[in-house]
């Protein structure tokens, strides 16, 4: 009940106001929304780029934090869409960042601020990477993306 007042309230102020940028593309139901964001910057690893994210969310949100991923949409749906290269992005579009954690997640973050983190961590970055052990990670790793136990330790990115 809680989640669904705060996720209507959030889906109607970013309606009405959706910072540059970002942009809604599915939201028809309280359970997964879909985002695009653009770098804003002259970044030339993200420069003319935009990225789809998916937001997950529990009958626990905001206490809990959305599951959120890059995904892929191929030319057909006239909006291509790829995962960005990044340190902390793994190829298959899941992202190590301590604000997605349990640890790091705070009830006063919203899908735009979400957004907003993500498009500043793609500003930031600099190296055409993906994390170490990229391929291992997403052949063997079977568990949802809350239950991943993420280790921050580059904040040089």
């Amino acid at each position: 009940m809680f989640a669904t007042k705060r996720l209507s309230k959030e889906l109607l102020k970013m309606k009405d106001h959706v910072p540059p940028g970002i942009e809604i593309v599915k939201s028809d139901n309280l359970e997964e929304w879909q985002m695009d964001i653009k770098v804003l910057d002259e970044n030339p690893l993200y420069q003319n780029q935009t990225y789809r994210l998916k937001f997950m969310f529990s009958s626990k949100y905001p206490i809990e934090p959305p599951e959120v991923q890059f995904i892929t949409c191929d030319a057909s749906t006239g909006h291509p869409r790829t995962i960005p290269m990044h340190p902390h992005i793994y190829s298959n579009g899941i992202i190590c960042l301590d604000l997605l954690g349990s640890a790091g997640w705070s009830p006063v973050q919203t899908v735009e601020s979400v957004c907003m983190s993500l498009q500043s961590m793609l500003t930031a970055n600099n190296r055409d990477e993906r994390p170490p052990g990229d391929q291992e990670f997403i052949t063997h790793n079977r568990r949802r993306i809350r239950d991943i136990n993420f280790v921050y330790e580059d904040d040089n990115v």
